[in-house]
C-alpha cells in the first residue's frame, strides 16, 4: 500500500503534496513530531517517542527561548536538526509536522490539543488533559470531529504490571471490595516561600505563557514547574497524581461516575506559602456500596502500607496494593494466600509511545491504552474532589445532564477565558 492509498483508506481527504500536512503514514515513511512545551515531561515524551522505529523530531516550541535553545542543542548534538518556534500556532502549520506532543502547563492543553486537531494533527496530550470538566468534554469533541488519534500521557496503562494487578482484582479473589484507597504523598513537594512579583525574565513570552488565564503581574513562583499549585493554571496534587492513582481505581471497580463527592484539606503544612491549592486533602466518592477515598499531602512521605503513592483495594478477603514499583496481595488472616511483590519490569513510558505510534499507524484509536475519551473521565473525575473541597460541602452528580445539582458546583464546571482567547471546537 503507498502512502495515497493509506491516506485514501484513512477517510483522509487530502489536496496537494502527500508529504504535507497529514498525521497517516505506513511504515515506509518516517513519522515527524514537533512538541510543544520541552522544559520537563515534554522532553521525556519526546525522547521516549523517538525510540520507536522510523519516527523523527522536526520541530520544537517553547515560549522560553532559553529552554527552546537548550533542548535544539541537544537535538542537535544528537544530529537531529529541527525547526524552532515561539507560538504554537507556527509550529502547527508547519507541513514537516504529523504528531504533536503538547505538554505545557495544564491551562493550555485544551485549546492546543483543540487546534492540533483541526490542523490535521494526531495528537500526544499531557494529563490531566484540561483545567476543568467543560473543557475535558471539548476536548473529546475536537478528536471526534476531526477524526485525531490523541493519546493521553497516562502511561502507566501501557504497563504489564499494572494490568496484572487489575486483573487480580477483577478476578474475585479479594472477596467483596468495600473501600478502594487512593493516593500521594510527596515528601519532595515543600513549601513555595512567597515571593515578589518582578520583571519577565529574558527570552520568555509571558503573553504567550499566560494565554487564555488571568492576566497577572510576572511571578516566579507561577512559573515552570510550580504552575500546578495555582488555579489559575492547574489543580494542584488532586488533578496531577489523582488522575494516575484514580484512574486506576475506576478501572479495577469497573465504575465511573460517583453519585456524591465530600472533601476535607488544607494548607495545614504549609499555611503561609504562596500556593493557592491544598497540600493536605482527603476526598471520599460515593457509590453504591463502595467508595473510593483519595488522600494526598505535600512534604511527607509515608502514606499508607508505607507507599508514598498507590491504589489499595480492600476486600473480605484480602487486600492488593498496586503502585508504579509493583503489586502484593496481603490476606486478611487466612482467608486467601498471599501474593509476594511483584515487581514492575518494563518501561511504561516507552510501551505507552510505542501503543500511540502503532495506533497512528494501523489508523485504529481503539487500540490506545490511554484514549481521549478515557483521559477526559479521569481527569473530570478528579476535577470533583477539587470542587468539593472549594465549595466545603457535599456534592451530587448529574450524570445524564453531566452537572452537579446545586448551582455553587456548577460555576466550576467551566473555564473562564481571558485576553481574548475563546473555547470553540
Amino acid at each position: 500500500m503507498d502512502r495515497k492509498d493509506f491516506i485514501k483508506n484513512s477517510g483522509l481527504l487530502v489536496s496537494g503534496a502527500l508529504f504535507g500536512n497529514t498525521a497517516f503514514a505506513n511504515l515506509r515513511f518516517p513519522l515527524r513530531v514537533g512538541a510543544i512545551g520541552i522544559n520537563g515531561m515534554g522532553w521525556s515524551n519526546l525522547n521516549a517517542l523517538l525510540k520507536v522505529d522510523n519516527v523523527v523530531c522536526t520541530a520544537l516550541c517553547d515560549v522560553d527561548a532559553n529552554v527552546l535553545e537548550k533542548r535544539a542543542g541537544e537535538l542537535a548534538a544528537r544530529n537531529i536538526k529541527v525547526n524552532t518556534f515561539e507560538n504554537y500556532k507556527d509550529l502547527l502549520a508547519s507541513k514537516e509536522v504529523d504528531i504533536v506532543i503538547i505538554a505545557t502547563p495544564d491551562h493550555w492543553h485544551c485549546l492546543q490539543m483543540i487546534e492540533a486537531c483541526k490542523a490535521g494533527k494526531h495528537v500526544y496530550v499531557e494529563k490531566p488533559i484540561g483545567n476543568s470538566i467543560q473543557e475535558c468534554e471539548r476536548m473529546v469533541m475536537a478528536a471526534k470531529k476531526y477524526n485525531s488519534i490523541v493519546q493521553v500521557g497516562q502511561w502507566q496503562r501501557s504497563q504489564q504490571h499494572f494490568k496484572d494487578a487489575i486483573a487480580f482484582v477483577h478476578s474475585g479473589k479479594l472477596g467483596k471490595i468495600r473501600l478502594v484507597k487512593a493516593w500521594a504523598y510527596q515528601g519532595w513537594m515543600k513549601s513555595i516561600p512567597v515571593k515578589p512579583d518582578s520583571v519577565v525574565p529574558n527570552g520568555v513570552n509571558y503573553d504567550l505563557w499566560l494565554g487564555p488565564a488571568k492576566r497577572r503581574a510576572f511571578n516566579q513562583n507561577r512559573f515552570h514547574f510550580e504552575f500546578r499549585w495555582f488555579w489559575d493554571y492547574g489543580g494542584g496534587l488532586m488533578t496531577d497524581w489523582g488522575v494516575h492513582m484514580l484512574d486506576y481505581a475506576l478501572m479495577g471497580m469497573n465504575v465511573s461516575d460517583p453519585k456524591s463527592v465530600m472533601a476535607s484539606g488544607g494548607k495545614f503544612a504549609y499555611p503561609d506559602d504562596a500556593a493557592e491549592t491544598p497540600d493536605s486533602l482527603t476526598a471520599v466518592f460515593e457509590f453504591d456500596d463502595f467508595s473510593i477515598q483519595w488522600e494526598h499531602a505535600n512534604g511527607i512521605d509515608l502514606g499508607p502500607y508505607g507507599k508514598n503513592h498507590g491504589v489499595s483495594f480492600i476486600g473480605n478477603n484480602g487486600t492488593l496494593v498496586l503502585n508504579r514499583q509493583g503489586w502484593e496481595v496481603i490476606p486478611e488472616g487466612k482467608r486467601m494466600e498471599a501474593v509476594s511483590f511483584q515487581k514492575s519490569v518494563d518501561s511504561g513510558l516507552d510501551k505507552h509511545m510505542a501503543n500511540f505510534v502503532e495506533s497512528i499507524r494501523k489508523s485504529d484509536q481503539f487500540i490506545l491504552n490511554a484514549p481521549i475519551q478515557d483521559g477526559a473521565h479521569i481527569a473530570i473525575f478528579s476535577q470533583m474532589g477539587n470542587i468539593a473541597y472549594r465549595t466545603g460541602k457535599k456534592i451530587y452528580w448529574d450524570k445524564s445532564k453531566r452537572e452537579f445539582t446545586d448551582d455553587e458546583s456548577n460555576q466550576f464546571i467551566k473555564s473562564h477565558y481571558h485576553n481574548g482567547y475563546k473555547l470553540i471546537v
